[in-house]
């Protein structure tokens, strides 16, 4: 059965590869499986056929045979454990990589995410600039930790893994900041993962959704 995920029908990140499928659609690129893309409407993700697939009413969801997944960290690790190029054979290299899934998603991702929230919900109050500040401090400490582990590495282990697909969505959210271009070793790497075959598949088909909905 052919695997079958779930993406906006109209993202709100306006095609720039941010939403979570992106995650899922890379993942199953770098793999080489094909999968077909159920987009949802905001409320038909509120709705009970959605909601028996992921209970908070997300995007993406993962499908095949009788198995039905959400959470993108949880799909991709899926994905990498069922077929080979995400994750090494190695047993300890496999460990790193997959602890690197949970760093990317647990420790780097958080702040960031505090960040887009403040700058949209939050700016128009009084505190706004000493949270932003606050948020964007916590960020920089991350950063800085990941860059001095990274170092002149091309990727966090001796080979590209899930672990480096996680962390680069991540990192990808500040993309456009002046945070991330701070870190020149870091900004490299973000760069690299973009320029993969896989990356480039899924940030194409991403953005076709988005271009056909504006186009409607």
């Amino acid at each position: 059965m052919t695997i079958t995920i779930t993406a906006f029908e109209k993202s709100p990140d306006r095609g720039r590869g941010l939403a979570r499928d992106m995650r899922v659609r890379w993942a199953l690129e770098e793999v080489g499986e094909p999968y077909e893309v159920r987009l949802l409407s905001f409320k038909e993700m509120k709705e009970p056929a959605h909601l028996a697939l992921h209970p908070f009413g997300q995007i993406p969801t993962y499908e095949e045979d009788d198995l039905a997944l959400f959470e993108s960290g949880s799909i991709v690790f899926h994905i990498a454990e069922r077929h080979t190029g995400l994750l090494p054979d190695d047993a300890n290299a496999r460990a790193r990589a997959i602890t690197w899934m949970f760093a990317a998603l647990s420790t780097v991702e958080p702040p960031i995410i505090d960040r887009a929230t403040v700058r949209i919900q939050e700016r128009d109050q009084i505190w706004y600039e000493q949270r932003l500040s606050m948020v964007d401090e916590r960020i920089r400490q991350r950063l800085t930790e990941l860059s001095n582990r990274l170092g002149s590495a091309e990727w966090l282990e001796e080979a590209f893994s899930a672990g480096d697909l996680m962390m680069i969505s991540v990192l990808l959210r500040l993309k456009d900041s002046e945070i991330l271009q701070d870190y020149r070793n870091l900004s490299a790497y973000v760069a690299r993962g973009e320029a993969r075959p896989a990356y480039k598949r899924a940030f194409e088909a991403q953005l076709a959704v988005f271009t056909t909905a504006s186009a409607g």
